[in-house]
């Protein structure tokens, strides 16, 4: 179904085929035995512009999970790119060598750009501040596994919701599911952009925005917390004032239901106590292994051996 697809955004799958890639990744959860070696003769080009830990080794280890082999570059000064190719001649040249692609680059748009000179499937590990849809898959998974359903819940996101490509992905797809309600936690000058806001109201989704964690935490099911991003900052004494805004503590996990949980798309700063780590709560870490799952699903998918 998904099969030689590419995935720029989380749009790009329906509601069906993303329930279908979490049916999968459960499958490889549960049966680690499950699909290994369906990816022998295989190869995945990860290509990096920009710094990454959990979503480039993540890719990495889905694809030897699945008996393929990797090859690509984790900064872009080991690549042509420093020596002046274009983004098009690049993917050109990669999807010669290898069956998919996966990339993340610091400019909005570069993975549609990809898309349409590769002949392999390109999948977006990040593109600016716009869009993250393997990290919203992951956020999905651990949302289904965690509280067991996907729908009816008070999504509560919390710090950089300017540019965070995370959480503009993952309210976008969470929209397409009943029963959600969006909370938006920043200061004044990380709120959402406008277009995610307009979306939002288009598919009349109930959502509220607030200054002040403490004033809301009582009323969610999900916490999805996010760092203030220093790389995105033009001006560093911007982000110095505003990089502190939120830590969450014990002191206000106090407020929050017994059933709550707390996401993170990582790496965490020091927006969340380590203190919270102990708290059955924070489900971060489980998340990041969620996430080599469910890539492990949507490469076995794209390159057809499901």
């Amino acid at each position: 179904m998904l099969k030689g697809r590419h995935l720029v955004e989380p749009g790009d799958f329906s509601k069906e085929e993303l329930e279908g890639l979490f049916s999968l990744a459960e499958k490889i959860e549960d049966d680690p035995a499950f699909l290994r070696e369906c990816c022998r003769g295989k190869i995945l080009a990860t290509l990096f512009f920009e710094p990454s830990t959990r979503t480039r080794l993540s890719f990495e280890a889905a694809m030897l999970r699945l008996g393929g082999s990797n090859l690509g570059f984790a900064e872009p000064s080991s690549s042509s790119a420093a020596k002046g190719e274009s983004l098009a001649d690049t993917i050109r040249t990669v999807s010669c060598y290898a069956d998919a692609i996966v990339m993340r680059n610091p400019k909005e748009g570069a993975a549609l750009l990809a898309s349409r000179f590769s002949a392999v499937p390109v999948i977006n590990a990040g593109d600016g501040g716009h869009h993250h849809p393997t990290q919203t898959l992951t956020d999905l998974l651990t949302i289904k596994r965690v509280r067991g359903e996907t729908a009816n819940l008070t999504i509560g996101f919390c710090g950089d919701l300017k540019f965070g490509r995370t959480v503009h992905s993952l309210a976008k797809t969470l929209s397409r599911y009943p029963g959600i309600k969006m909370i938006f936690i920043s200061p004044p000058e990380l709120t959402l952009p406008d277009y995610i806001k307009e979306m939002l109201s288009t598919e009349k989704i109930p959502c509220q925005e607030a200054e002040r964690l403490e004033e809301v935490i009582g009323d969610l099911d999900v916490l999805y917390m996010t760092r203030v991003q220093r790389e995105r900052f033009f001006n560093e004494q911007d982000y110095i004032r505003l990089k502190d805004f939120y830590i969450l503590t014990m002191e206000k996990m106090e407020k929050a239901k017994k059933d709550m949980i707390i996401l993170h798309p990582l790496p965490r700063v020091n927006e969340i106590a380590e203190e919270v780590d102990n708290d059955k709560r924070a489900v971060y870490f489980k998340q990041a292994k969620y996430g080599m799952y469910v890539r492990m699903a949507l490469l076995a998918s794209l390159l057809g051996v499901v």
